[in-house]
């Protein structure tokens, strides 16, 4: 199969978008995760496959997840070549794990490279080493999610381990022309203590991560578990403000990282 006929779940193309990187983008969400977060915010993207969700505005059930080429794709992505030129901006591939799909993912992003499209990506990371080196190639922004470094806890709370993850984040730091931005999502009741901040510390230190953006926990995705029919773990868990992170940013700040927090 030529790679402009490969096929790719996607279950939303966000454009005009002013929150995934810089510029105005294009945001491809890419459908499937290996990982089950017990606070994550896009519930319908963890499955493979498409499923119903209940559309409130349409006041039925509606398909999650379309098939597209990467040339169907690419259509809908070079309508707004015009705004990525003028504001610096360009495509973000997000998900679910867009390493779920690793020969579509690749594919667009080598077309979106070739193009001269600047290409962001948000990952976990999970994927085989020798996958995720294939995709960085035609990265040229990547922000990676570090949920947890300690893999039993991390195992709890995403029900995987993050010996893989760190690898692949090591090999993403040594990466001479990828730009990464390291992000972790704090979570109450699973890396949102003084001790955790402390563990991320010494581990960024281990593999030369210089910054972090930290994201407090928040309940947006709340109602998609409700249109879905699932129990959502957390939906009795208090969001996190930029305020209640003052402590956690001093930590990693006096272990000379870089902390910022997002204010979402």
């Amino acid at each position: 199969m030529a790679e402009q006929d490969k096929l790719g779940l996607i279950f939303n193309i966000q454009k005009f978008s002013l929150n995934d990187g810089p510029g105005i983008r294009t945001v491809v969400f890419f459908k499937g995760c290996p990982l089950r977060c017990k606070w994550c915010s896009n519930p319908e993207s963890q499955s493979g496959f498409q499923e119903e969700m209940y559309d409130e505005a349409k006041q039925k059930n509606v398909t999650v997840g379309k098939w597209y080429t990467v040339d169907a794709v690419m259509k809908i992505i070079e309508q707004d070549r015009d705004f990525y030129e003028e504001s610096g901006g360009g495509v973000t591939l997000s998900g679910g794990e867009i390493l779920f799909q690793p020969t579509f993912v690749t594919a667009l992003a080598k077309a979106c490279h070739e193009a001269g499209i600047h290409v962001a990506c948000e990952t976990t990371g999970y994927a085989n080493p020798h996958v995720f080196a294939d995709l960085a190639q035609y990265i040229d922004l990547m922000y990676y999610d570090c949920k947890q470094w300690d893999s039993k806890k991390h195992q709890a709370g995403t029900a995987a381990r993050n010996e893989l993850i760190l690898k692949n984040l090591q090999a993403a730091m040594q990466m001479p022309n990828l730009q990464v931005q390291v992000r972790i999502p704090v979570i109450p009741g699973f890396n949102y203590s003084d001790d955790d901040a402390k563990h991320f510390g010494e581990l960024f230190n281990r593999i030369h991560v210089p910054s972090v953006e930290l994201l407090p926990f928040h309940q947006f995705g709340l109602k998609k578990y409700q249109d879905l029919h699932r129990e959502y773990a957390l939906k009795d868990v208090k969001q996190l403000t930029a305020d209640d992170l003052q402590s956690f940013q001093s930590i990693l700040q006096a272990a000379g990282i870089r902390a910022t927090v997002n204010g979402w």
